[in-house]
């Protein structure tokens, strides 16, 4: 990343290291489908996704991009990110650069994130 700090989530990947770009777009336009509505801006230096509430982030770091969806949404999924082999947090999945996104599996745990706010008016609980 350069010591500017990015304005909008796609100043952000194009600030990103060229490896991470790929990445970073996909699971963008992945995220924006699952919440078309959600406005887009960048807290806590990392892009984030808000509907009524934020509903997620997204970070690039060195190896992977970290979505983060909120920890009570990623442990209705956790089992299944750990079988496709994606690496998990408390808060987040890393998608490593070398390795194809999985985009129907980030779109499902979006879609439940977005669906959460709207329906329950879930809180950050990142």
């Amino acid at each position: 990343m350069t010591s500017e700090r990015p304005a909008t989530i796609d100043a952000y990947i194009d600030a990103a290291p060229e490896r991470a770009r790929p990445t970073l777009r996909t699971v963008a336009a992945i995220l924006r489908e699952a919440a078309p509505g959600a406005s887009e801006a960048i807290k806590w230096r990392v892009p984030v996704w808000e509907g009524r509430r934020i509903l997620y982030s997204l970070s690039a770091f060195q190896e992977h991009a970290a979505f983060m969806p909120t920890s009570g949404t990623l442990d209705l999924f956790r089992e299944e990110v750990e079988a496709a082999g994606l690496t998990t947090t408390e808060h987040t999945v890393q998608l490593r650069y070398d390795a194809p996104v999985p985009g129907e599996l980030i779109r499902r745990i979006a879609v439940s994130r977005e669906e959460d706010v709207r329906l329950r008016d879930a809180r950050w609980a990142g």
